[in-house]
Order: structure tokens, then sequence, then C-alpha cells
């Protein structure tokens, strides 16, 4: 059960304490389901820790390692576009480099979905969301305002776990400079014709730091996007 082909990547931000985590992960789970493997981390600002410099000493223990250093991003989560943008294998996949995801437990998942389903991508959904309370509420709210304003494919557009192929990628290009990428992303990747499937993922509370974005802020971002978003593409 192996793809011929894969690219991984983290956007990493603040994100220290998890840098060597993800990364060694990707090569150590990568290697056992694709032939061909592909990593790339992105160093998405102008980090207050020593992201970069984590980054940067594990670059030496595995020469490949793609490193895209976007420390003067302006762009928040949209950064990921440069991820989609760099990678060159047949199959990619995504997740944030803050660690609440673990690809150890949850990547074979996606990728046996695909085998079993030939979705083109295969997208989690959050068993439960391992947050503070207003987090997770004001997140829940979104998710059935982001659904119904696009009529998404799938349920979690918030879910950062996702195993796309390429080849749909390649297709258009990602012009949201802030968190509204991810209704961009899985509309676009609807409008082109790509079978969705999905799988339950687990959830976990930071292991460290906390989120760049305040909450309130956030949803702000995501609402005031999304409508421009909708009317840009309606």
């Amino acid at each position: 059960m192996k793809l011929e082909s894969l690219t991984i990547f983290f956007p990493f931000y603040n994100d220290e304490g998890t840098v060597e985590r993800q990364i060694r992960l990707a090569y150590d789970v990568g290697k056992k389901f694709a032939k061909d493997l592909e990593v790339i981390a992105i160093h998405g600002g102008n980090s207050k820790d020593e992201t970069l410099q984590k980054i940067k000493g594990l670059k030496k223990e595995y020469p490949e390692l793609i490193l895209i250093d976007k420390s003067d991003n302006t762009e928040g989560y949209a950064v990921i576009k440069y991820g989609f943008r760099k990678a060159s294998k047949e199959w990619v996949f995504y997740t944030d480099g803050d660690a609440q995801y673990h690809l150890e437990e949850d990547l074979e998942k996606l990728i046996k979905k695909q085998i079993k389903t030939k979705a083109d991508i295969v997208n989690g959904y959050k068993k439960s969301r391992e947050d503070g309370f207003i987090r997770t509420l004001l997140g829940g709210c979104y998710k059935i305002f982001s659904k119904k304003l696009f009529n998404l494919p799938i349920r979690d557009v918030d879910c950062d776990f996702r195993l796309i192929r390429k080849s749909f990628l390649d297709k258009f290009e990602l012009e949201s400079t802030d968190s509204t990428i991810l209704p961009e992303l899985i509309k676009k990747l609807e409008i082109s014709k790509a079978k969705f499937s999905e799988v339950s993922v687990s959830h976990y509370r930071r292991a460290y730091g906390k989120s760049s974005y305040a909450t309130t802020a956030l949803l702000k971002e995501k609402l005031i996007g999304d409508i421009r978003l909708y009317l840009k593409m309606r």
C-alpha cells in the first residue's frame, strides 16, 4: 500500500517545539507510504523563537529537505500556497506545523481511503476539537457558515489534514492572501471536477506555544474574506 510519489509539507510559525517532531515523522512515516518522498518545511513568518534555526539544523541532517523561507510573509495562513507551488510529486499532503494533528496516526487512513475510493482529494474531519471553549464554539459556527455559503463538498474546511492529487492543484492559481485560502482551495478543486472523500482524524491540544491568531480576529478575517471570495467567485 504505497503511493508512487508524495510531497509532505508543513507551514511553521513560532513552532520551535514541534519542528523536529514533524519533520522526522514526515520522513519516517512518509517512506512507509510512498516510493518517492519529498518533504518541504515552510517558515511562514518572522518567528519570535528558534523555528527557522531548528529547520536549518534539520536540513543538515536531511539535505534533501526543502526549506521555503517566508520570514517576510504578510499573507498569514495563505503561505501554504507556496507549498502547493513547490510540490513536485503526484500526491501532496500537508498539515499544520503545530502538531495538533498526528500524521503518524492518521496519514495511513487518508491513503487507504484514496486507494479504496480512487478519490482525488481525501480530507480529514475532526472527531472532536481540542481547543478552548470559545475557539471551539466559534470554529463550529464558522464551519456551518462556510459550508452553506460555498456549498462545500466536505464537512470541515478548517481541518488542515489533506491528501490532494497534484494534477488538480496545477489547474488553478490560489489568490487569497489570508485564511480564506481554505474555502478557495476546496471550491476550486471542486470546480476542477476533483472527486472528494473524507475520513475522521484526531485533533490534539497544542504541545508547544499558542495560536498566532486571536480567536475573534481570526473569525472576523474569515467572515469578511469569505464573503469577498463568494462575491468574486459567483
